[in-house]
């Protein structure tokens, strides 16, 4: 009876220790109205007991636009040339995307509590209100700035209250006349640049006007904890997976007293088991840093890039006690890891180290999950995840979008993606170039935004926004151009020293710190498709931060907002060597595959297109990371692809469309990006071996086989090899031995690290054209005899088993996806360990899938292939 007294005192004592401290988002039941429609003050409007007639329901998080399109009162943007119908706030006036936001909500505080309002992106300026009293003293400005009033005054005594927040478009919103940004005149706002219009995507019509990030209630005690800093420091090289030397935890945090009194107490975290604590005592009305005791933490779990070992993350819990009751609490998940940048003398770059070891960068430049805004954890998740599929380590956030937003970085640290974190800027916008589409020159545009004390005090909260994510890696100013100076110079000086002090900042994205080309000048590119050749022979910048390609996806894809009419391929003539492209393909910023096409035979129709279309999208991006990992540490410390996603629906520079459906590209990079890869040289018909680990890799056996198109296999060698960590090491010539057997009609050339177990470790095939560039074989090729089964492993795993029959043709290039077998569209997202895959004859390949299941739809396989008609394929149950 004495224990459970025991253990129920202990229990009731857990409670009422974290009574005061508590969090909740404002996200449904909003309402909205147009300003023109509203000329009641804030103050009325804010009263719980005004009457909201005609109001609409809101979307927060969220914008006008996407309101709008909720509410039926536009189409979608992303269909067609829908976006042209939608009225453009350049020719309308900013009122008409001025709008009022409400929410009512129950809340009221208990003696010894204060209560919080947190909005952490409007955009741009707004006024707040709340039970009839306003909150802000003078209009908030600024996309990027959070703000947070303490609300405890101003609440309803009956616990009903209602919030009300008038949103007003960028000051100035830039002409949408075709150019980069526009006219350029939305840079002169602290926000984003792409929404007047870019290459890659149509202006956003009400520029992303609105209540756009997260609302956030918080109920602390006497004392409010804010902007707690962990930095973890890793000395010496480290080793994966290996008993580890000490790491040092520093932790700092803000405290604020809003109250009349000082307030004494202790602030503590725990961490794996060790609990470090401070004496402190805050001054009224003040908020006071605390430096906390440094941490020696035992043997850490440590946080690696994606391929190169575990991302381990610690649960770090941070209080605020008084009198042995939590005033507020913090959660924290801490990657203990140290970021690196130094010089490589040899290729005249920084190059990027984690725990004292370097890493080759493979990234993908990231513009926005969403164009209008509309974030989601899954989302962030997918897009994230598909990026660790393709075996990248890095994102670089482009200047002319925004600072992601913290789920963004949780599901980089859960996925080992680093991430470069432009500011907001770009040559295009800010004056780097003569540009004739903009409204002013550039000495003008050389001084954007119009003010830089918001531009820096923005910066400096979003740094502390951020700054704890291990995945963070990289601050840079801004995308093809500094800042201007008198915001450059405090921000890399002072701002970044003082709030953060960790990682590189580089001044913008091709500057000599990472693009100096030994043979004179920096830059980035080549854009659009290449010569696979080029790939390998051409030796571009040294830490290459933007070059791209194509990404057009298949007729699944396309189907999705192509309206029936618009649905025809692009058109190739020799003669004039350009393409007839359809006008809502050209809408939505199609990017040429020009004559690429061709050698597969030319397209009949759109899905004839898109399935050539995903040869040349495989080829070009294997071969693009392949030939980088080909001069790592010689010719490149690193390369980033421009780009891996749309957050439009563009048909152009994508390994996945809006929709999360990958394409070829994505299996491409998977490929050419693997951390042990073995690969084919086309320049020089080598074969070669790269080892993207830290390990030494021993007994390998390499074996390379040519395969002719009606199946048969001749065995060119088998040997063992092995390779030094974080190398590239070339192998055999194997020119005399293709060229006669490609020669008439092209052939397969298939390549294979196999371990001891007689298992691949990297499994890489090529279609090798005939003596013309032709692929001739291709065309004619004998159908597939392969079949395939499926079989669940899992909940919302299958797999699928692909098996070829000895002496039949090759299975090639299979693609296969989880279907509806109702409506027999593909369920999105699902994720691949491999995809787009080809069967040797006598062999099987096996393929897992991984979905989030929904009640009542138990899907089917669909395998298509370039020698097999689709066919769907029931899932036998476990």
């Amino acid at each position: 009876m004495t224990n459970l007294r025991t253990l129920l005192f202990f229990v009731t004592c857990l409670w009422a220790t974290a009574a005061d401290a508590q969090r909740y988002e404002l996200r449904d039941s909003w309402q909205c109205i147009p300003v023109s429609k509203m000329k009641e003050p804030g103050t009325t409007i804010s009263s719980p007991g005004f009457a909201l007639k005609s109001w609409l329901p809101a979307v927060v998080p969220g914008t006008v636009l996407t309101t709008m399109l909720a509410n039926k009162q536009v189409p979608d943007p992303f269909l067609g040339m829908n976006n042209k119908h939608i009225p453009d706030i350049f020719n309308t006036g900013k009122e008409y995307y001025t709008y009022w936001f409400v929410r009512d909500f129950e809340e009221k505080a208990d003696a010894g509590q204060e209560v919080w309002l947190h909005l952490r992106g409007v955009n741009y300026s707004c006024d707040v209100f709340l039970n009839g009293k306003k909150l802000n003293a003078k209009l908030h400005s600024g996309m990027f700035l959070r703000q947070t009033y303490n609300i405890t005054a101003h609440l309803s005594k009956t616990g009903k209250n209602r919030l009300a927040v008038i949103v007003y478009p960028p000051d100035v919103v830039g002409n949408p006349n075709g150019g980069q940004g526009g006219d350029g005149t939305i840079a002169r706002n602290v926000s984003h640049q792409y929404v007047a219009g870019w290459d890659w995507i149509q202006p956003i019509r009400d520029r992303n006007t609105g209540i756009w990030d997260k609302v956030t209630i918080e109920k602390t005690g006497k004392i409010n904890i804010k902007n707690p800093h962990v930095v973890t420091l890793v000395p010496g090289k480290r080793t994966p997976g290996a008993t580890q030397q000490p790491a040092t935890i520093r932790v700092t945090a803000e405290l604020e007293n809003p109250g009349n009194v000082p307030q004494k107490g202790i602030l503590q975290y725990s961490l794996d088991g060790n609990r470090v604590s401070k004496e402190v005592t805050v001054q009224p009305h003040s908020t006071l840093e605390v430096k906390l005791p440094d941490l020696s933490l035992k043997n850490p779990k440590l946080w690696w890039p994606n391929g190169y070992g575990a991302q381990d993350l610690y649960d770090l819990k941070m209080q605020f006690t008084q009198a042995g009751k939590v005033s507020d609490t913090e959660d924290i998940q801490v990657g203990v890891r140290e970021i690196q940048a130094d010089w490589n003398t040899t290729t005249r770059s920084k190059q990027i180290s984690v725990n004292g070891q370097r890493v080759f960068i493979k990234g993908g430049n990231w513009i926005i999950s969403d164009a209008m805004l509309r974030f989601s954890d899954e989302r962030y998740n997918a897009e994230v995840r598909f990026h660790r599929d393709m075996n990248l380590n890095l994102l670089r956030i482009w200047g002319g979008a925004l600072t992601e937003r913290p789920e963004f970085y949780e599901a980089c640290d859960r996925y080992g993606i680093l991430v470069m974190q432009d500011f907001w800027g770009s040559g295009d916008c800010n004056g780097r170039w003569v540009d004739p589409m903009k409204a002013d020159d550039q000495w003008t545009r050389r001084k954007y935004p119009d003010d830089h004390n918001l531009f820096l005090e923005s910066a400096a909260d979003q740094i502390k926004m951020i700054r704890n994510y291990p995945s963070l890696a990289i601050w840079c100013g801004g995308n093809e151009i500094t800042l201007p100076v008198d915001i450059m110079t405090p921000l890399r000086d002072s701002i970044l020293p003082a709030l953060d002090g960790t990682r590189w900042f580089v001044d913008y994205s091709n500057s000599d710190d990472m693009s100096f080309n030994a043979l004179g000048g920096n830059g980035d590119g080549p854009y659009g498709i290449q010569p696979l050749t080029r790939f390998w022979n051409y030796r571009t910048w040294p830490f290459n931060s933007e070059i791209g390609s194509v990404g057009v996806g298949d007729h699944h894809s396309l189907e999705r907002f192509l309206p029936e009419a618009n649905r025809i391929a692009p058109a190739y003539s020799a003669e004039t060597r350009r393409e007839k492209v359809d006008s809502v393909w050209q809408y939505h910023k199609y990017i040429g595959y020009d004559h690429h096409i061709e050698p597969y035979g030319k397209a009949t129709d759109m899905r004839d297109f898109g399935k050539k279309a995903q040869l040349v999208n495989y080829d070009q991006y294997r071969a693009l990371m392949e030939g980088f990992s080909a001069h790592m540490w010689d010719w490149y410390t690193g390369v980033i692809i421009w780009k891996t996603q749309n957050p439009w629906t563009a048909l152009r520079g994508q390994m996945y469309d809006y929709y999360l459906d990958p394409n070829a590209c994505l299996y491409g990079l998977h490929s050419g990006s693997e951390p042990l890869h073995v690969m084919y040289n086309p320049a020089d018909t080598a074969v070669a071996i790269v080892n993207n680990t830290f390990k030494h890799q021993y007994d390998l056996m390499l074996v390379i086989d040519a395969i002719d198109m009606k199946g048969n296999v001749k065995q060119l060698t088998q040997v063992f090899v092995e390779i030094g960590p974080s190398t590239t090491r070339k192998i055999i010539d194997i020119n005399r031995e293709i060229r006669e057997m490609a020669k008439k009609e092209g052939m397969f050339l298939s390549l294979r690290l196999l371990n001891l177990d007689k298992k691949p470790v990297s499994d890489n095939l090529y279609w090798l054209p005939d003596a013309t560039g032709n692929h001739s074989g291709l065309q004619a090729m004998p159908k597939s005899q392969a079949t395939a089964t499926a079989r669940t492993i899992a909940k919302g795993k299958v797999e699928v088993t692909l098996k070829n029959p000895a002496n039949a043709p090759l299975a090639f290039f299979n693609r296969l996806a989880l279907v509806d077998p109702n409506t027999k569209q593909r369920i999105l997202p699902v994720f691949y360990d491999d995809n787009y895959i080809s069967v040797l004859p006598g062999e099987s390949k096996t393929v897992v899938m991984e979905y989030t299941p929904q009640s009542g739809l138990v899907p089917v396989v669909s395998v298509e292939g370039w020698n097999a008609e689709e066919q769907l394929i029931q899932i036998a149950e476990k």
